[in-house]
């Protein structure tokens, strides 16, 4: 008895979830209330509050049942040095991460909540914690790749691996926002490869470069000085 009872409050916790989902991707988290939650699912308010404290509760854990897109695109397990086509995996990875978006219903559903419906205020503030450390992250690896592509010559030396980075995250977060607004998975699968050879082709071709340093000027009493014994002679 007590399994079934641990199994049935499992099964409605998903299902609080389930409807967490849809309800905070149709009216945003802001506007939603627990009540429209219980409603959606069939339960009462009481069984929200068993489950879950409050709003934010709801939608933290919302979000960790989930995988957002770009926590897919690395394998912690594989260090950059060992990399022998560094620009080669950015690529894939970025064409695995797109297709894995058009693919997975339940990342569809979170990307959109939490990139379109729902604002950061202090109660989500541990939510968004974790994906500023998830996107700090990822950004040091697509960095160790690039760097990487530095020394086995993919990229001149002075590649500003920083901005490459924040440019193919931008590349990537621009196709996943207008995909979700304009969900088309068919679409998305067949470009996706294409897409992605385009920017790390375009990078490979002009890669942003940093700036040069520039010498120190001379100090300018030493400038004045100068000049005065060169006028006396």
């Amino acid at each position: 008895m007590a399994r079934k009872t641990r199994e049935e409050a499992a099964e409605t916790r998903e299902a609080l979830l389930d409807a967490a989902e849809q309800v905070f991707r149709a009216k945003g988290v802001a506007h939603a209330t627990l009540a429209d939650v219980a409603h959606a699912a069939g339960l009462t308010r009481g069984a929200v509050y068993w489950h879950f404290r409050d709003k934010a509760a709801l939608f933290e854990a919302m979000c960790d049942r989930a995988t957002l897109p770009m926590e897919t695109m690395f394998d912690a397990r594989r260090p950059a040095a060992d990399v022998e086509d560094p620009l080669g995996v950015l690529r894939d990875n970025g064409v695995r991460v797109l297709l894995h978006l058009a693919s997975d219903a339940r990342m569809q559903a979170v990307f959109d909540v939490v990139f379109h419906k729902c604002e950061f205020t202090d109660d989500l503030a541990a939510v968004s914690e974790r994906h500023q450390q998830e996107d700090d992250t990822c950004q040091q690896q697509v960095i160790a790749l690039l760097e990487r592509a530095v020394v086995v010559g993919d990229l001149p030396a002075d590649t500003d691996t920083a901005l490459a980075a924040d440019a193919m995250k931008a590349f990537m977060l621009g196709i996943m926002h207008e995909w979700v607004r304009e969900p088309d998975a068919a679409r998305l699968a067949a470009t996706a490869p294409a897409m992605m050879a385009m920017f790390i082709a375009g990078l490979k071709a002009a890669p942003p470069r940093r700036a040069p340093l520039v010498a120190a000027a001379k100090p300018r009493a030493a400038r004045v000085a100068g000049g005065t014994h060169a006028g006396a002679d």
